[in-house]
């Protein structure tokens, strides 16, 4: 019942945290600190829990050949649907025209930041991007929580290892150990999941107030029904694709889910979200590999959202863009939007260099700076569920995926849900896991 429990709890955060920034706005915005003591948890956890889980699920299956197949496979999921929410959020931008007839004035100290944010350095070249995959120090990439340089050390590690063959046992047995008292330490930080929670949507709300809403209300509306748009007719179908069940998927992640959207960061259910999918049947080499790396490359709900803000700030100070000239900046956000994952207001640096690399007018990003984090909610989720979905879809394509352990982690699922106040008889978060190492 533990997962239950938290996630009421989380709910229940949820609402306290909107009640108290809406009615006591000034100490709402004070408890921002405990969002923030919640998010720094979360990130000691993620670098010697991402070593310890690939190192052991590539080593652990002697295969290091298929590394460079799985790789190939990944980037062209990754391409093929960020694509796809390139073009949904285009479309949505030109269907619904949410920057025509809006009076909002940024404020000035909006225009300074936007102004900001258009000179910083968001672009690389190719060479740029492939030398930053390469750490100098393993040391300064994990204190750094540089994923994906993380990911390139553990490759070659667990390349080293699968060479040396018996000798490095005792180091695989090492890292397996770590790895299980890592999922172990994720279980005690979730434990304050609530409290942080808490802090992020108290301070949401309290910093921004209630009637937001109303006044961003067009590109709001419009933005979170491209994204359910796209979750539905791309993820979704991914999904049937190749026969998971995404209802079911859904239900599996609804916890990390909930936890990404209050307080809009993918980081803060990474170490969670990959548990349960090597519980819901994806194996660990692959969950290990796909999710860090998606998390910088397969960002759907901020491409989405940067493709519907370019169009947006165009229509805002009376810029009809041809068709052309929209499908020549959508190419340049496929570009530019890489890399870019864990840097403070990533997506609003990207669509001000974008904007001012066409000779675009930077008021949009002024006029969003107010909502960022109201928008941020809901393409973060949309991320979360989309490298989701990117697992059990290059698991599918590897002939790896294990729909015996999918149906049973969804069974013992539902008879938590249906026994939750009745019995002491749960599965525990470790248990799986353990389960997890046995299968």
């Amino acid at each position: 019942m533990q997962n239950s429990r938290l996630t009421i709890a989380i709910v229940i955060a949820l609402i306290l945290g909107i009640f108290v920034g809406w009615a006591f706005p000034d100490f709402a915005v004070r408890m921002h600190f405990l969002a923030s003591v919640f998010l720094r948890m979360v990130k000691m956890i993620i670098a010697p829990l991402l070593f310890a889980t690939l190192v052991v699920g590539i080593a652990g299956h002697g295969d290091a050949k298929s590394l460079g197949r799985l790789g190939v496979k990944t980037v062209i999921y990754f391409e093929v649907v960020t694509t796809f929410a390139l073009f949904i959020g285009l479309g949505f931008a030109n269907l619904f025209e949410p920057g025509k007839g809006l009076t909002i004035m940024p404020q000035a100290n909006g225009l300074m930041q936007a102004a900001n944010m258009a000179v910083i350095n968001h672009g690389t070249s190719f060479g740029q991007m492939i030398l930053s995959l390469f750490p100098t120090s393993i040391v300064k990439s994990m204190a750094e929580g540089n994923l994906l340089q993380i990911v390139v050390f553990s490759l070659f590690f667990a390349i080293a290892i699968c060479a040396v063959g018996k000798k490095a046992k005792p180091v695989v047995d090492l890292l397996n150990s770590v790895s299980t008292i890592m999922f172990k330490f994720t279980e005690y930080v979730m434990l304050f999941a609530p409290v942080g929670i808490f802090g992020a949507i108290a301070y949401t709300v309290g910093t921004n107030g209630i009637e937001i809403l109303f006044n961003y209300g067009k590109i709001i509306v419009s933005l979170y029904a491209a994204l359910a748009v796209f979750v539905v007719l791309v993820l979704f179908i991914a999904c049937k694709l190749v026969n998971i069940s995404f209802r079911g998927l859904l239900r599996a992640i609804n916890e990390p889910a909930l936890l990404t959207f209050t307080t809009a960061s993918s980081e803060a259910a990474l170490p969670k979200a990959m548990s349960i999918m090597e519980n819901f049947g994806v194996p660990k080499s692959i969950v290990g590999f796909v999710m860090p790396t998606g998390y910088t490359f397969n960002l759907d709900g901020s491409t989405l959202y940067l493709a519907m803000a370019v169009i947006f700030s165009t229509q805002l100070v009376g810029i009809d863009l041809p068709l052309e000239q929209q499908l020549v900046i959508m190419f340049a956000l496929m570009l530019t939007s890489k890399g870019v994952a864990g840097v403070p207001r990533a997506a609003l640096i990207v669509l001000a260099g974008t904007l001012t690399s066409f000779n675009i007018p930077i008021i949009g990003v002024a006029i969003l700076l107010g909502i960022d984090q109201i928008l941020d909610m809901g393409r973060t989720t949309v991320n979360l569920i989309g490298n989701c979905v990117a697992t059990v879809v290059i698991a599918r394509w590897e002939n790896c995926f294990d729909y015996n352990k999918m149906n049973e982690f969804l069974k013992q699922k539902r008879l938590k849900t249906n026994t939750f106040g009745r019995t002491n008889n749960d599965v525990s978060f470790q248990k799986d896991f353990e389960g997890v190492n046995r299968g």
